[in-house]
């Protein structure tokens, strides 16, 4: 019997459009490792089970560093999701890359310092051992190839690919980091990609993440320098792209056999996972 497909999508309170989720049901749940960010909304998009969760609460209150990931990625696991589409507003770093592209990202940069990145942390009541999980590919590929071809389809311009280097917050990037980014080679600047994709990974959950540009950053000598309320307006002209690309791809995804790409992360994830007393041998030593 094939593995049923439930697809999580994880967005900022601008992508909680009661006209794409139908038959829409609250949820409040509670983890292991806490509430998450809200309440889940349960519902479909074209006949296919989804799970919405707002990234930052509704109310748009939870600032980055105190987003609890791991109880996102845990209650989204628990529902049974086999994917997650997330939403991430980007700073760009590249001239090509403007205010209101998307990007399809394929690698990350993390630099932050204040969140816990896994759920073996050894606490009571959590998994246990030690998971050292591999990120290479970092993002799903099948999906995002499906989003890709779906945003060519729709006529959605979007960059095929993008690290986005992911930094603490709240604050934006001064202009000497934001060009360390660039000479990194980082195509977009975020707040949200870490921890959230390596947890998904770690849960055995296919992940893809779509980036909206809103600005670009601070690094040019010429032009605006990234502010709220510029971001705020090119997130809100746009997110319809978004919004549009996620709910299209989603009947594309349930119309595909996952069952090997989905056993095979479930397997991988399992034997990252180191257990108590685990016995190493001398050739591995």
């Amino acid at each position: 019997m094939p593995i049923p497909i439930k697809i999580g999508i994880i967005a900022g309170s601008g992508m909680d459009n009661p006209d794409i989720i139908k038959n829409r049901k609250e949820l409040k749940v509670s983890t292991p490792f806490g509430d998450p960010s809200d309440v889940l909304i349960l519902g479909e998009i074209d006949n296919v089970e989804c799970v919405l969760l707002a990234r930052h609460g509704r109310p748009h209150t939870i600032m980055p560093s105190n987003i609890n990931y791991r109880a996102n990625i845990w209650a989204l696991k628990e529902q049974g999701c086999t994917h997650i589409l997330a939403s991430t507003a980007t700073g760009s770093l590249q001239e090509h890359i403007k205010p209101g592209d998307v990007v399809i990202v394929d690698n990350f940069i993390d630099r932050t310092y204040a969140r816990k990145q896994t759920f073996f942390d050894g606490e009571s009541g959590h998994p246990k051992g030690i998971c050292h999980i591999p990120l290479e590919p970092v993002y799903c590929q099948m999906t995002r190839q499906m989003i890709i071809d779906v945003a060519e389809e729709l006529k959605i311009e979007v960059h095929k690919k993008g690290t986005v280097v992911t930094i603490e917050g709240p604050r934006f990037s001064s202009k000497a980091e934001s060009n360390m980014y660039r000479l990194w080679g980082c195509d977009l600047v975020n707040m949200t990609t870490v921890p959230e994709v390596v947890l998904a990974k770690e849960a055995g959950i296919l992940y893809t993440s779509i980036a909206l540009a809103t600005d670009y950053d601070c690094w040019r000598d010429t032009g605006d320098k990234v502010c709220v309320p510029d971001v705020l307006r090119i997130f809100k002209e746009n997110i319809s792209k978004v919004s549009t690309l996620i709910a299209t791809t989603v009947s594309k995804i349930a119309s595909q056999n996952w069952e090997a790409s989905i056993k095979e992360l479930k397997a991988m994830a399992e034997e990252s996972v180191l257990l108590p007393n685990y016995k190493f041998s001398q050739t591995s030593i």
